[in-house]
């Protein structure tokens, strides 16, 4: 029995330091090296001040900029998680008749518009940072609005979209989308 404890704390001890120590320290190693700005947060700066991160969505509520997708978690990033709401849950009927209002009345668009489903429901973690294009190009006139922007300035907004525009991963999985946050940034560049 003794001997078999002594084995079982070496193999502990071993364990520990690959699996806790070594491992950790290798991964760091070659996010830094290779993938540094990722291995970071991918934070974005604007004047050496951060404004927010790529990979995390954040609430845009002004009629001045792009809205994002409803999250479950007010964006905050540490309890991450969506709703949890089944299809047959009534709660998630709700929410979702809530955002389908509040999208087409914000954004004035004709009811018979069908709305891009990341305009309705949360994402899974709660924190997707990107749209669909057509959820973008359906506020454009809200923020063309807001701005009152040209005619000249409309048609930059919408090369500034499909400039932004991200193709879908391995070119077949999801959809195009662009990033909220990054969009807004450019927007503010329109003069």
């Amino acid at each position: 029995m003794n001997t078999q404890i002594k084995i079982s704390f070496k193999i502990f001890f071993v364990m520990t330091i690959l699996t806790g120590i070594i491992y950790p320290l290798f991964v760091t190693l070659i996010g830094q090296t290779i993938y540094p700005a990722k291995a970071n947060g991918s934070f974005i700066s604007i004047k050496n001040k951060i404004v927010g991160s790529e990979l995390i969505g954040q609430e845009f509520l002004s009629d001045k900029y792009f809205h994002s997708r409803p999250s479950a978690i007010n964006y905050n990033p540490m309890p991450s998680g969506g709703t949890n709401l089944s299809v047959t849950s009534a709660a998630l009927k709700e929410k979702v008749k809530k955002q389908a209002f509040l999208f087409d009345s914000i954004n004035q668009i004709d009811k018979n518009t069908k709305i891009p489903s990341e305009m309705l429901y949360a994402s899974a973690s709660g924190l997707d940072p990107h749209i669909s294009i057509k959820s973008a190009n359906l506020q454009i006139s809200r923020i063309c609005k807001a701005r009152n922007f040209s005619e000249s300035q409309k048609q930059m907004l919408i090369k500034l979209i499909i400039n932004l525009s991200q193709n879908r991963q391995f070119g077949f999985l999801g959809e195009e989308r662009i990033n909220v946050l990054k969009l807004n940034i450019e927007l503010d560049k329109i003069k």
